[in-house]
């Protein structure tokens, strides 16, 4: 059984908080960007030594969002530590700023975790919506020439990781508009729009680049998926798509269909889910 940690707003706030089976350090600077610096929060639990290491990427459509709305800090109770991540959303620079900044923060991590606390050798990511796109984009691209970046000062670190979680994400931006209702059309085509800088008709190839399935190999790490199937933003073809890719190349998957769920909300992140998730991450990470 899993037990719950709650966190209110006020306890997400700036600073280090005890929630007494966890500490809290915020606003941790990773990487500086064009005079910007960009920072993370990191939760450690209080009663594990050396943790594995859960990455969290926030959802907003690529657009908004902010590092301080984390869904899984359950987690924490299970002895998992989480790092959530600040990155440049697409108002502020497009595609593939987010991902340099995410694969950034991971080389950070990786070269202070001796410093923090937590063990670098099992490290997950796991995030939602745009999120979660953003989330198996990274999983499966290690050492990708054109989506490493040069962010930040551990360019000698890898940017690997050991298993993902995908809530609900995007994994193929060039069939994501034709699989779309009209209400995820009048949401998706102008957010596509702001990550890639131009329409996705136009920008074909970004798009491919941005896309999970383009990139997918034998050598990615386990992956879990949860989509619901009445989801009227993020089309649940998109996880069908991550997952027969996946399935393609014999990899470790499996896909969670949450019959009468829409984008988000408690099935996601209820006991029964979040026992499903721990049992994954203890597979990949334990």
């Amino acid at each position: 059984m899993i037990l719950f940690a709650t966190c209110s707003s006020a306890q997400q706030s700036q600073g280090v908080t005890d929630q007494s089976h966890y500490l809290k350090s915020a606003d941790i600077p990773y990487a500086v960007v064009d005079g910007r610096e960009l920072k993370l929060d990191l939760y450690l639990p209080t009663d594990t030594a050396d943790p594995p290491l859960l990455v969290w990427v926030h959802g907003g459509a690529w657009q908004r969002g902010s590092k301080e709305t984390v869904y899984t800090t359950d987690f924490l109770k299970d002895g998992f530590a989480i790092a959530s991540i600040e990155f440049r959303n697409s108002v502020d620079a497009v595609f593939p700023a987010q991902i340099h900044d995410i694969k950034a923060a991971i080389r950070f991590l990786r070269a202070t975790a001796a410093t923090h606390g937590y063990d670098a050798t099992r490290i997950g990511i796991h995030g939602r919506s745009s999120g979660a796109h953003l989330t198996a984009l990274v999983g499966v691209t290690n050492g990708h020439e054109g989506l490493e970046g040069e962010v930040g000062e551990h360019l000698d670190q890898s940017s690997d990781v050991q298993a993902i979680v995908s809530y609900f994400g995007a994994s193929n931006l060039n069939s994501i508009l034709d699989q779309s209702t009209p209400f995820g059309l009048s949401e998706r085509a102008p957010a596509l729009e702001l990550l890639l800088g131009g329409p996705v008709e136009e920008r074909r190839e970004l798009a491919a680049l941005a896309s999970p399935v383009s990139h997918i190999d034998g050598a990615d790490p386990p992956l879990l998926i949860l989509h619901g199937d009445q989801d009227p933003d993020m089309p649940i073809n998109q996880s069908h798509e991550l997952h027969g890719a996946y399935k393609k190349e014999g990899l470790p998957v499996h896909f969670e269909v949450i019959h009468g769920a829409g984008h988000g909300g408690e099935p996601f992140f209820d006991r029964e889910r979040n026992a499903m998730v721990l049992f994954f991450l203890n597979e990949s990470l334990r």
